[in-house]
């Protein structure tokens, strides 16, 4: 069983497939930017995406991703090691304070980006709605996704 995460071909071992998707992400493979916010999928500190879905990896098994794509907030950044337009936008809006929720938030607005390229704000706060943020009051989140829907143009 095989499973492409951040572009990467894995193979899944049988005893893996009962395991957790965010501590096998953390603990096994060491993308440690997917969160353990809440441990019950309501906050989406844990969001990663799966065929270009946010998905709760909290609530989720390894079996869940067999024969799919994964992408996490690692996976998203530029082979050269620089930021995605997406998280440059988060950066230059101010929409990262303490960082806890950003990469689940940024995942979320990549995957609204693809499938919608040019969102109101009003589908823009419907898309995030299920990523808690203590910080920003979200404004310069919004900011920032509106911002960054012209790379997807």
């Amino acid at each position: 069983m095989i499973a492409y995460i951040n572009g990467r071909k894995r193979v899944l071992a049988e005893d893996d497939l009962g395991k957790n998707l965010l501590s096998f992400l953390r603990d096994e493979l060491g993308l440690t930017g997917a969160k353990n916010g809440c441990g019950i999928g309501a906050c989406g500190a844990c969001t990663v995406l799966v065929n270009n879905r946010p998905v709760r990896s909290c609530r989720k098994a390894v079996a869940d991703i067999v024969d799919a794509n994964v992408l996490t907030i690692e996976g998203l950044a530029r082979e050269d090691g620089s930021l995605h337009p997406l998280q440059q936008a988060f950066a230059d809006a101010g929409a990262i304070q303490c960082g806890f929720c950003t990469p689940g938030m940024v995942l979320t607005a990549h995957a609204l980006l693809l499938a919608n390229h040019e969102p109101t704000r009003a589908e823009i706060r419907r898309a995030i709605s299920g990523n808690l943020c203590r910080c920003t009051g979200y404004q310069q989140i919004i900011d920032a996704i509106e911002s960054a829907a012209k790379f997807y143009r």
